[in-house]
């Protein structure tokens, strides 16, 4: 175990954590919420230090980041644990095991700086903090991420964007880019399935872009709860509220864990949440789980030439030059976009 990071130690033996808007105060030999930041004689501990459950190479599309570094390889790694308990997850058998199994932590341990030399052997351009929700195995991740950085490797976080302020002020110098998932519009929707709550995630992607970090927004549609128009517009209003070159990638559910009673979303219910999100002005809308469908790739928001053809997670032509469109000009929103721009690292 490792010492955690933002911890308010109290006379009693108790300890605050400042980590995430739970803001849990733990006894001795407790956990907070995400079953992984554990009290000890009044000091709070990280039990996932080092402790990678799962790593793997995947295009960094997978994240799905698609405006940093296009068609480049992204090494991706998560320990156990999650702040949420979404119903819905799609990666409940790592990031809800340490809450189910008396506090279970499994994992292959490895340092960052054997994660780092991995991902160079691999030539992957990016680390992509993923898979659990990296905000609970912060000071792995932030360690790791600063060693990426001195070898000029971009950092990204795919995240529910459940951080305190304090942490992402601390984070947000090493960190490139976040693909926040937004789950909902309705907070009453993030107490019920989610476990937490709609403003933090809200002021995170707002405070997140003030800092500089690329941001990137997920929805995933689950029909019967945020599937409707007003839901979706409100939800596409806010992301244009940050600016309209932030990406909206909406996704496809599929029933999964405890949310096994409906049916995988609509085409109608994608396309109207397209159709929605252009309306409000966002320049680039994207949807993801549906491989082949044409709202994949990226378009200039000007004159609609078609210049990133995607096809699943796998770029098959990148024709922006300098950053820009080659047909009128327009600047493509991203951080290097122009396949110039980004090679794999050596």
């Amino acid at each position: 175990m490792k010492e955690a990071m933002f911890q308010e130690r109290r006379s009693d033996g108790r300890v605050k954590c400042n980590l995430c808007p739970h803001f849990c105060v733990i006894g001795e030999g407790k956990k907070g919420a995400c079953a992984v930041r554990e009290n000890h004689g009044g000091v709070l501990y990280t039990t996932v230090y080092a402790k990678s459950v799962a790593y793997h190479v995947d295009p960094i599309e997978k994240k799905p980041i698609f405006h940093l570094r296009p068609g480049s390889r992204s090494f991706s790694l998560a320990t156990v644990g999650c702040n949420f308990r979404c119903k819905f997850c799609q990666n409940w058998e790592i990031s809800q095991v340490s809450k189910g199994h008396g506090g279970l932590v499994v994992g292959e341990s490895l340092t960052p700086e054997e994660l780092v030399g991995m991902a160079l052997s691999e030539r992957c351009a990016t680390m992509a903090y993923t898979y659990t929700e990296p905000t609970i195995f912060f000071e792995y991740a932030y360690e790791t991420a600063r060693l990426a950085r001195t070898h000029d490797m971009k950092n990204i976080f795919v995240t529910n964007g459940y951080i305190t302020p304090e942490a992402i002020e601390i984070l947000a110098p090493i960190l490139d880019a976040a693909n926040v998932d937004l789950k909902a519009f309705d907070d009453g929707t993030y107490k019920r399935i989610m476990g937490g709550r709609l403003q933090p995630v809200l002021e995170a992607i707002r405070l997140y872009r003030r800092l500089g970090v690329w941001v990137e927004v997920t929805t995933l549609i689950v029909p019967g709860v945020n599937d409707t128009e007003e839901e979706l517009r409100s939800i596409a209003e806010f992301i244009v509220s940050n600016g309209s070159e932030v990406p909206w990638h909406i996704s496809r559910f599929h029933p999964d864990y405890e949310m096994l009673d409906r049916a995988s979303t609509s085409a109608e219910s994608l396309e109207t949440a397209v159709r929605i999100g252009r309306e409000v002005g966002l320049k680039y809308v994207y949807t993801g789980n549906v491989p082949g469908d044409p709202n994949e790739s990226t378009r200039c928001p000007i004159c609609r030439t078609r210049l990133i053809h995607r096809q699943g997670f796998t770029v098959l032509e990148n024709r922006i030059v300098h950053g820009h469109c080659p047909v009128c000009g327009t600047t493509i929103d991203g951080v290097e976009m122009s396949p110039v721009e980004h090679r794999a690292i050596h």
